[in-house]
């Protein structure tokens, strides 16, 4: 996906690092998301979901916090609340691009900052969380040993994911004092909660909490084994894409106008994984889906191989194209299901001159069963409509492809 890097001020005037990853096509809606405690906004996790937004038409900004990161500012001197500034500061920035946030996102920490930040948001509507707790102050057993030498000192040195963070009084005052509750319960946006039942940093009781303090519309999905840091790829995929469904709900995505000459818009096709086949397929605004290899050639089977979409489109055409005939006829057709297999087969009347070998050419095997009070002449004329098809008749007449590098 395409990216924009640039700097925006947070709540100190500090210069934060920001990273906007675009869609490539019609750009369909803005999310801002929020990372975890001590992470940045390059984690595994953020940058797969952000990604597969962008390939579902939803732009997403990602940034690291005050003192993290590429960011400027000294950690020691930030807090919860500090977090929850930078977050408007972040969709300010965004609206001021003509890209005012619809969709907030938020991972751990990054969760509970923004369901406190969504109210100062005016153009949010919806708001997901990814294994967040239900008060910020949870955080603390992070500290662990710390925690005394913090309050009696003002500060200590905690060692965090390895590295050594500053953790002040006032940091752990601010947490103390953060309960989200009333802000769960006056957020008055859709939220989604998503969390592992096996998350080890955040137990599965935030999750519920959060649940119960919100009003509808309220969603919750399991993330099932992820860990914390939703570290796999398949994971962070499949929160991406739920999300992105989920929000279509709540979102208003603008339908751009197509193109000329292409009267249904533009079929985008992005690859949404290098290592394997796995693709994201995106047609217009409400339409998504995946296409991928079984695993015997090399996929994760997660969707439709590019022929089960041909066939696909030929089983619906023919159904859709023996409905409207019934219809049209008055016909008392009550059901109509259309089976298409495929396969390659040798023809030698397919062999191109002079080629000297036979050709494979592809066979498509429909078998359709139509219910209802219909006599035999009936039945046998929908048969004859079937091969009306447009599609059917695409595959059987020659086609041209015209290709271009963008």
């Amino acid at each position: 996906m395409p990216d924009d890097r640039f700097t925006f001020e947070g709540h100190a005037g500090h210069a934060l690092a920001a990273r906007l990853d675009m869609p490539r096509g019609a750009h369909l809606a803005t999310a801002l998301f929020a990372h975890c405690f001590t992470c940045g906004k390059d984690i595994a996790a953020a940058r797969r979901i952000a990604q597969r937004l962008a390939g579902m038409g939803i732009a997403v900004l990602r940034f690291d916090f005050t003192g993290l990161g590429h960011s400027e500012g000294e950690f020691a001197n930030t807090s919860f609340s500090s977090n929850v500034d930078d977050l408007v500061a972040a969709a300010a920035a965004l609206e001021a691009r003509g890209m005012a946030p619809s969709l907030l996102v938020g991972h751990s920490l990054g969760g509970a900052a923004v369901l406190r930040a969504a109210h100062r948001i005016g153009s949010a509507k919806a708001v997901a969380t990814i294994g967040a707790p239900c008060d910020p102050e949870h955080v603390t057993h992070n500290f662990g040993a710390n925690l005394d030498e913090i309050r009696e000192t003002g500060e200590a040195t905690v060692d965090l994911g390895g590295r050594p963070f500053t953790i002040s009084r006032g940091f752990l005052e601010d947490l103390e004092g953060a309960s989200l509750v009333e802000d769960i319960r006056e957020l008055r946006r859709a939220l989604l909660v998503m969390h592992a039942p096996r998350d080890a940093v955040v137990g599965i009781e935030n999750a519920a909490r959060i649940f119960e303090a919100a009003r509808h519309p309220k969603s919750y999905v399991t993330l099932d084994d992820a860990d914390h840091l939703v570290t796999r790829a398949r994971d962070a995929d499949y929160a991406a894409e739920v999300i992105a469904a989920w929000a279509g709900r709540y979102l208003a995505l603008e339908r751009s106008a197509p193109p000329d000459g292409a009267p249904e818009g533009v079929v985008r096709v992005t690859e949404a994984d290098p290592k394997g086949f796995l693709q994201d397929i995106q047609s217009g605004p409400q339409h998504h889906a995946l296409a991928d290899e079984p695993e015997r050639l090399g996929g994760t089977d997660r969707g439709m191989s590019p022929y089960g979409f041909v066939a696909a489109g030929l089983g619906a055409c023919t159904s859709m194209t023996i409905r409207i005939y019934a219809r049209r006829k008055g016909w008392p057709l009550a059901h109509v299901e259309v089976e298409v297999t495929h396969d390659k087969l040798h023809a030698e009347d397919a062999d191109e001159a002079g080629a000297g070998q036979p050709k494979k050419v592809d066979v498509f095997r429909r078998t359709i069963r139509l219910e209802g009070d219909l006599d035999d002449a009936q039945r046998a004329r929908l048969l004859e409509i079937a091969d009306r098809c447009p599609v059917h008749r695409t595959l059987e007449q020659s086609s041209r492809v015209e290709t271009a590098l963008a």
